[in-house]
């Protein structure tokens, strides 16, 4: 006797919280839907196949992701989102932000080839914001692109502005507690705030403001989304060797070639083409504070990785599974 294989159904992962995913239709139609097994491998912005069943479905396949934004730190992995076009960084003049967290940030973005765009909220205080603003120069000169602004009192030409970078594309909005992301993306999708509470009550995840990543359409097209994830403290990079993070800092990368070892980890072997680069003072402030600014963008658990004399590096921390 045959048995005919269930038909599976193609899907978007919209939002997920724990083991639970909301999956949206080619259709518009979101349902929530369960890994099949123990662990969930899909995250938000992933394309699914999975099998309805009643009123739920079972995530059955992962598609194919272009990239992944993650950050790792010596005992868990934290995906954000997969198959993005863009990062929107957003950081405020008060609190003050960490460059630290900052360049974390920008350096996971380079390694998965996602444009970033840094994003400096309350133009409205002057003082604070011209030392912010100050503070970002070397980034500026690095080329990265970098808008100011007030969502507190945002004029239309700040948010068309914004629009217009978003336009077409899946942008995962990342910042510390407290930088705006909020309001940034209600002042964008109206009404955000409840579909939010919709999924949050759908997925008993409670409030979402800390514990879950959700995709909003911006046009009714579905043609530009925006992904808001959870705050954060720390920004761990141990997912990347030390050797490789100066190909994803633009103001070294180009001196990265110039290396006499492969291997190199640009803190202290002879014939290193970014250390060469550094004692030429021809580079922006970021790099001119090498090896210390280096090493405090080096996560700790990737330094204790290197052997005393910093020439031994262990195995490459595993990827998220797919």
């Amino acid at each position: 006797m045959s048995t005919t294989r269930p038909t599976l159904e193609r899907g978007l992962v919209v939002a997920g919280h724990g083991r639970h995913c909301m999956v949206e239709t080619p259709d518009g139609q979101r349902v929530i839907c369960h890994p099949r097994g123990k662990k969930s491998q899909a995250v938000v912005g992933d394309r699914v196949l999975w099998q309805p069943s009643q009123d739920e479905g079972t995530i059955e396949k992962v598609e194919e992701r272009h990239n992944l934004f993650y950050r790792q730190d010596e005992i868990r992995t934290k995906s954000f989102a997969a198959n993005l076009d863009q990062v929107l960084i957003l950081i405020a003049a008060e609190p003050e932000f960490s460059e630290s967290q900052l360049s974390r940030a920008l350096i996971a973005a380079e390694a998965e080839h996602i444009t970033p765009v840094i994003v400096l909220n309350k133009s409205d205080l002057p003082a604070p914001f011209s030392v912010a603003w100050e503070r970002l120069t070397p980034y500026r000169t690095m080329g990265y692109t970098m808008l100011p602004i007030s969502l507190k009192a945002a004029h239309d030409e700040e948010m068309h502005t914004i629009r217009a970078l978003l336009e077409g594309k899946t942008t995962l909005v990342l910042g510390p507690s407290g930088a705006g992301k909020s309001t940034l993306i209600n002042r964008l999708v109206p009404g955000a705030l409840v579909v939010t509470n919709e999924i949050s009550q759908a997925l008993n995840s409670g409030k979402h403001t800390t514990t879950s990543t959700n995709w909003y359409w911006v046009n009714r097209e579905r043609k530009t989304a925006l992904i808001d994830s959870p705050g954060f403290q720390e920004f761990g990079l141990h997912h990347i060797e030390p050797m490789q993070l100066a190909a994803y800092m633009p103001d070294l990368k180009p001196h990265v070639a110039h290396c006499k070892f492969y291997n190199c980890t640009h803190l202290h072997e002879p014939g290193c083409g970014v250390l060469a680069a550094v004692r030429g003072c021809n580079q922006p402030k970021t790099a001119q504070n090498l090896p210390g600014s280096f090493r405090r963008t080096l996560p700790d658990p990737v330094l204790s990785r290197l052997s005393p004399a910093g020439a031994r590096v262990s195995a490459t921390p595993a990827r998220p599974a797919t």
